[in-house]
């Protein structure tokens, strides 16, 4: 009673997050998802001695495969947007999980370094960039309340996988060569289109029977009691059919919602994450050769990223779940904003570090840090613009960073190669970061608290605290007003409770003039023998 119905060009009432059930399938989709897209391209580099061998070049060239990969992950978010908003999740990733496997497996097959580049970088790269979006929307349909646990377990996968590929791509490397490491890699790829075979659209199913179910009931409480209930449900059916047919035929579905651009929320995580990105990523690629420069032997200083994933496993179910808690949810943003300002607090106290204790107490805090940036950054957007827009916000915050990631880590590089001093680099990301933090609390309370508290309190949810499932609720509250303020409340007699428009009587009452035969009754919807099928009101009216 009272459904927008998506044939009369209203959207249709969302179905609540099951915050559970398959919901957990879908979350380890996501969880393999996110560590093939964020570790794949790290781990592909234990190939590159091999491939500078063969393919007699240098390592800045054969550093261009993963770079490659990272910008078609990062570049192509309003391509994913847009496909997934035209075809839905499940198609768009198993197609982009046989993209990258293909890539892969031609990619063993190469002669030269620009096949590599158009192989394993372009279609592997798009490949999992089709994967790894439409994960993370799946997994803000699933979930709701328990979203921030949801979001923090799958971010783990990303150094989960990491610690497991490379292991496994040198073991490939030493028994088949890099052409065999390809082919195997390839295979395991193919995991990704199990992913997303798993991802059940969450109305496929649940909102038919809903719906089928509703539409019985509706129909047995409007008729009177006897035979004539199928009939009238047929009958129903056919009239309504009917009416659809002459109305307007609904707007087209926005391919990219370029509207959450006039969300201040949006914005301000926007210019946030774009600083952000740009020191981020700078002491993981750097802390290597920085701890080589100090002294520190090449199996001790490649040790370190081991510690960072490690500590990096635990940090983010553990912030997740602290993400989660009801006096802590709604205040997401600042939690956001305190992790990022630990991050760029450890990158400036670590840049004096000068012996390998200092560089393992930097990893460690650094670990717990960078986990809680991945834990909730996707959370946090969430937040911000709901569900319902997830799709291409995402996608245009993806496409924003991608500017950042080839401006921050390359700069940084031509920094030390310029003052051959890592220390002004560590100070120079961290300050990037704990700008971004500063920014990012400031603006969530000067330009979006504040204003709330002039303005009259039209919304629930605070900011980086909303609930997709009061904004259901609310969306099928808006859906019944319009259904009330369209039709007539429903009339009582003695006998019989039964719902009438103005719009059925009317019809009634001019068939009963021309001889339809039918007996009036005000209120009353009559499916008797003799009368004409177009008499029986329709469900949607009432």
């Amino acid at each position: 009673m009272g459904r927008a119905d998506p044939e009369e060009g209203h959207l249709p009432a969302p179905v609540k997050p099951p915050d559970g059930g398959w919901g957990w399938i879908v979350l380890l989709g996501c969880f393999v998802i996110t560590g093939f897209s964020y570790a794949f391209p790290k781990a592909v580099s234990v190939y590159f001695k091999e491939l500078m061998k063969d393919f007699h070049v240098g390592y800045s060239d054969t550093a261009w495969i993963s770079s490659i990969m990272l910008a078609m992950l990062y570049g192509t978010g309003p391509v994913c947007s847009i496909m997934v908003n035209q075809f839905g999740c499940r198609p768009v990733m198993l197609i982009g999980g046989l993209l990258a496997s293909s890539g892969m497996i031609l990619a063993s097959f190469t002669t030269n370094i620009i096949e590599l580049y158009l192989t394993a970088g372009v279609l592997t790269g798009l490949g999992m960039a089709l994967n790894f979006q439409p994960s993370l929307i799946m997994l803000g349909t699933y979930f709701d309340k328990r979203r921030p646990l949801a979001n923090g377990l799958a971010a783990a996968g990303s150094p989960v996988f990491l610690s497991s590929l490379s292991p496994l791509g040198q073991v490939l490397l030493e028994k088949f060569g890099w052409r065999g490491g390809f082919l195997i890699m390839g295979g395991l790829l193919l995991n990704c289109c199990t992913c997303g075979a798993v991802m059940r659209p969450l109305d496929a199913g649940m909102k038919r029977k809903m719906e089928k179910t509703q539409d019985k009931y509706e129909a047995k409480e409007m008729l009177p009691i006897g035979g004539k209930s199928e009939e009238g449900i047929s009958t129903t059916d056919g009239t309504k059919k009917a009416k659809k047919a002459k109305k307007k035929p609904k707007k087209g579905k926005k391919l990219l919602d370029f509207s959450i651009f006039s969300n201040r929320g949006f914005i301000i995580y926007t210019i946030s994450k774009f600083i952000l990105v740009l020191g981020l990523f700078v002491p993981p690629i750097l802390l290597v050769n920085y701890a080589k420069d100090t002294g520190v032997p090449d199996t001790e200083a490649a040790f370190l990223l081991s510690i960072i994933g490690f500590i990096d496993i635990f940090a983010r179910p553990a912030c997740g779940m602290v993400a989660g808690l009801k006096w802590v949810r709604p205040h997401v943003s600042y939690l956001f904003s305190f992790a990022m300002l630990f991050n760029g607090l450890t990158d400036i106290c670590s840049a004096r570090a000068s012996n390998y204790t200092g560089l393992v107490i930097f990893c460690v805090f650094f670990g717990i840090s960078y986990g809680m940036v991945g834990a909730l950054q996707f959370e946090v957007l969430m937040a911000i613009v709901g569900s319902q827009k997830f799709s291409s916000a995402i996608g245009l915050v993806l496409l924003i960073e991608a500017f950042a990631v080839l401006i921050g880590p390359p700069s940084a590089g031509r920094l030390v190669d310029a003052l051959k001093n890592y220390e002004v680099i560590f100070y120079l990301a961290g300050s990037e970061v704990v700008l971004s933090a500063v920014f990012l609390a400031m603006a969530t309370y000067c330009c979006l608290n504040r204003g709330k508290k002039k303005e009259p309190p039209t919304e629930k949810n605070p900011p980086g605290g909303g609930s997709d499932t009061e904004e259901a609720e609310s969306d099928v509250q808006e859906a019944e007003e319009h259904s009330s303020d369209n039709h007539q409340p429903p009339h009582n007699t003695d006998n019989t409770v039964v719902a009438a428009s103005e719009e059925a009587n009317h019809v009634a009452e001019e068939q009963s003039g021309e001889g339809g035969g039918c007996p009036e009754g005000r209120g009353e919807v009559l499916a008797r023998d003799g009368c004409n099928a177009d008499q029986t009101v329709e469900r949607d009216s009432f």
